[in-house]
């Protein structure tokens, strides 16, 4: 796809901007979590690991090799994993509270999917060789 790098880049961009925006509504705690803001609770701060992912793979969006592309697929797949392991214990229920999930987490999960997507469709040209002539 001629344009997967860009929506990618896009895409980690939305990431670490979802990482500041609410992604949880505490009634219990009377708080709004978001990615990097971890109070009252011991969630810590889970919004850094995606940031660090989301840059690593803007570098290898950006760089125009084969095996900078294969190792995208990686970061890009962690992002994912990570943002399903934050849906799951942010949005669950504990002694009864139940959060109300905002829209920053269904942003970080569908930005993360989209930056996997993304990865899967270089653009890249690949030279072929050509067989030398013997004689």
């Amino acid at each position: 796809m001629k344009h997967s790098q860009w929506i990618g880049l896009a895409a980690a961009v939305l990431v670490i901007i979802a990482c500041y925006l609410p992604w949880v509504e505490m009634e219990a705690f009377s708080a709004v979590l978001t990615g990097m803001d971890g109070k009252s609770t011991n969630l810590g701060k889970p919004g850094k690991l995606h940031i660090i992912l989301c840059i690593i793979s803007s570098l290898f969006f950006v760089v125009p090799f084969l095996w900078a592309k294969r190792i995208n697929w990686f970061f890009c797949a962690m992002g994912v994993a990570w943002a399903l392991r934050n849906m799951l214990i942010y949005a669950r229920c504990e002694m009864g509270n139940c959060p109300t999930i905002k829209y920053g987490l269904y942003i970080v999960l569908i930005g993360s999917l989209i930056m996997l997507v993304a990865s899967f469709l270089p653009d890249i040209k690949i030279k072929e060789k050509v067989p030398s002539k013997r004689s």
